[in-house]
């Protein structure tokens, strides 16, 4: 395949990547002619960093990796557009994509319209999201267990075994904790940006109980059968079983 046509107007091309799953864009970065290659020659992004003037592998050292799904280019060859499977965030502050602001730059919609679209889009994805997402999780990490790859954080944490992945779920439970703390103690612009933090952790702790439950040989099924069971009970067991239930 011929790649020089991308680059025939500038060394560098505008890199979107997005969400193969989800379709959402995660990040814009930048490629050159090697890096492109070694993207199709490796199945895993590769860019040109402007900043540093060097090549780097998206996730080499944070483990969250973008396996490549597919690579398309615009009408007219400037552009690229690449679909990958994220591993952990895409972003370096540790948010699901780049674009994560919610006051953006500028909003157009009345306050009316976005009530109205956020009340039809919870309604139509409310199931979905409190179930599927946790079973697309458990079913990608399971996937990580019988498939290995180098660059995979999962596949690192299965290679430590149990010991280390008990020790990532005490250190995601205590940061849960931390910016817990923190959102309780601030105000303002600062208390939103700890409870975003607080939403952050708490994924990050959930991704690595899940890690541990597919360990463990602990299915989704047994913790929603446990759930369910507490959930038709009432009250307080301990305070039900010292009730005087004459009274």
């Amino acid at each position: 395949m011929d790649l020089k046509k991308y680059f025939v107007k500038a060394p560098l091309i505008p890199t979107i990547i997005q969400d193969n799953d989800t379709k959402r864009v995660l990040m814009l970065a930048y490629m050159n002619e090697e890096s492109l290659e070694k993207t199709i020659e490796t199945g895993y992004t590769w860019f040109y960093s402007r900043s540093r003037g060097e090549l780097w592998n998206k996730g080499a050292t944070s483990g969250h990796v973008q396996r490549v799904i597919s690579i398309t280019g615009d009408c007219d060859d400037d552009t690229i557009l690449i679909q990958v499977e994220q591993t952990g965030p895409a972003c370096h502050t540790g948010e699901e994509t780049c674009f994560y602001r919610e006051s953006g730059i500028a909003d157009f919609h009345s306050k009316e319209e976005m009530c109205g679209s956020s009340k039809r889009m919870d309604d139509s994805l409310k199931e979905s999201v409190n179930s599927d997402v946790l079973d697309e999780l458990y079913q990608v990490v399971m996937d990580r267990q019988k498939t290995f790859s180098e660059n995979s954080y999962t596949c690192y944490l299965f290679e430590k075994g149990l010991d280390k992945i008990l020790k990532k779920c005490g250190e995601e439970c205590s940061e849960v904790i931390i910016a817990a703390k923190n959102a309780s103690v601030s105000d303002g612009a600062v208390r939103d940006e700890a409870q975003t933090e607080t939403k952050n952790e708490i994924c990050d702790l959930l991704y690595h109980l899940t890690v541990l439950m597919v360990n463990e040989g602990i299915g989704l099924n047994d913790i929603y059968n446990i759930l369910k069971q507490r959930s038709s009970k009432i009250g307080n067991l301990k305070t039900f079983h010292k009730t005087d239930h004459n009274s």
